[in-house]
């Protein structure tokens, strides 16, 4: 557990606060109400920084400031006005996302790049595992080819709770599989692999000699999402284009027909 001063610290850093207010306040919170020169010598602060953050600490209610005969005397306000910063945060933070789409709309109209278009690469598991995270926004259905079980490139505790957001959104996806993900599926033990169908994606083999799966892929919405895992080469790439998912949806159809529902697992 962390020291009582680094725990204020560590609160007032995440509501976006220098770390000479937490050493202020808990400088009045401990010797009661001071003058500047007095909170300077308590806190260890300098008296020129405290004049510069007295504002700070004023508009975020933290302290109150009384006159006194010829002399200002600061003293630390309830600690429960942090409710009312919090509110304030909750409040800007609405706002920020109230106003994001209007800022998407001109970035969008004044690209010097084509904004139908945008590549995003990926590096190792924490890669995959986002990029699988970002399938579960798909609006359509998932359509695309898997190698091998993603347990091997994601880990098992990720896919129980992909798994566990895909069913309960009532997502929908058609997987092509070759003799690879077969044997995957078989080979990892129950401590690495899920060990289970997951409800809403049906499964179909493909043989090599019409099409051979090298690696994995799906599409949705915009998004053609390629995934690649083999020994410690691990990295995805997602492309944002109509026109290209459209064009992969085209080619996934014409393999379909030519599949059947695999029955190994």
């Amino acid at each position: 557990m962390q020291p009582p001063t680094e725990a204020v610290r560590t609160y007032f850093a995440k509501l976006g606060l220098e770390p000479e207010i937490a050493d202020i306040y808990l400088a009045l919170h401990s010797n009661g109400p001071q003058t500047i020169s007095e909170l300077s010598r308590t806190s260890g602060v300098e008296r020129t920084r405290i004049y510069r953050l007295v504002d700070t600490l004023l508009a975020s209610n933290l302290i109150e400031v009384e006159t006194h005969y010829k002399r200002g005397v600061i003293k630390a306000a309830p600690i429960a006005n942090l409710h009312i910063l919090i509110s304030q945060k909750e409040q800007e933070l609405k706002s920020l996302q109230d106003d994001l789409g209007l800022i998407e709309q001109v970035l969008g109209r004044n690209s010097l790049s084509d904004p139908t278009t945008r590549v995003q690469f990926y590096h190792g598991p924490e890669g995959i595992r986002q990029m699988l995270w970002n399938e579960l926004k798909a609006d359509t259905e998932v359509i695309g080819y898997n190698y091998r079980i993603l347990e091997e490139a994601t880990g098992k505790q990720f896919m129980i709770r992909w798994t566990e957001a895909f069913e309960e959104q009532g997502l929908t996806q058609r997987l092509l599989l070759n003799d690879d993900f077969a044997e995957s599926w078989q080979e990892n033990t129950p401590g690495i692999a899920t060990q289970r169908r997951v409800t809403g994606i049906q499964y179909h083999y493909i043989d090599p000699g019409i099409f051979r799966i090298t690696h994995s892929c799906d599409v949705y919405n915009n998004v053609t999402a390629y995934y690649h895992w083999r020994d410690t080469e691990v990295f995805g790439i997602e492309i944002y284009n109509q026109e290209i998912a459209d064009t992969q949806r085209q080619f996934f159809d014409l393999l379909w027909p030519k599949s059947r529902p695999e029955k190994r697992f």
